[in-house]
């Protein structure tokens, strides 16, 4: 079973915000491969179903960006899964916005949530999906703050008018294509 990550941080606060795009992105996927998110287990929300043939866990860590490996580690530790099956999708400001690569392995690269997971899995050796969303618009706004900002109305339509070239990139690594 493929594990699917979807970070970000609960509440109706942080809904929006561009630290978010995982909880965002993940809804979407859900939705699409009507998969119901229903289930409270491992300090997240869940919901099983299958993506391109896959058995998947999409899993939501309501144990804030900062704790998303104690949640992480849960699933794998009941399901019995290694890293080679998890996919992390999450905020990346060193993308422009909206732009989205698929990843293999890397460093946390001061990601919080990143680095919480590799401490908890011990590896840092699987597979994600970065999503961009630009780094601050002037130098002296701190990377926290931005990444805590809402994205605008237009940049919530823009992220559903590329959700397609998303889910072609999540089926890619779900296929290993």
């Amino acid at each position: 079973m493929k594990t699917i990550a979807c970070l970000g941080n609960p509440g109706k606060k942080y809904r929006n915000n561009r630290h978010n795009i995982g909880f965002l992105l993940g809804e979407s996927i859900a939705r699409s491969a009507n998969i119901p998110l229903r289930k409270r287990e491992f300090s997240s929300t869940t919901g099983t179903g299958t993506i391109a043939g896959q058995a998947v866990l999409l899993l939501f860590p309501e144990t804030f960006m900062n704790n998303s490996g104690v949640a992480l580690r849960a699933a794998l530790d009941y399901y019995r899964e290694t890293a080679e099956n998890i996919i992390v999708i999450h905020d990346e400001i060193e993308l422009p916005f909206a732009e989205f690569r698929p990843k293999f392995g890397g460093g946390h690269k001061g990601h919080n949530g990143l680095r919480s997971i590799i401490q908890h899995i011990g590896t840092s050796d699987f597979n994600r999906l970065r999503f961009g969303v630009g780094r601050p618009p002037h130098p002296d706004m701190a990377v926290a703050d931005y990444v805590l900002s809402d994205f605008t109305a237009g940049e919530l339509l823009h992220i559903e008018e590329i959700l397609p070239g998303v889910l072609d990139a999540l089926t890619g690594i779900i296929t290993g294509s």
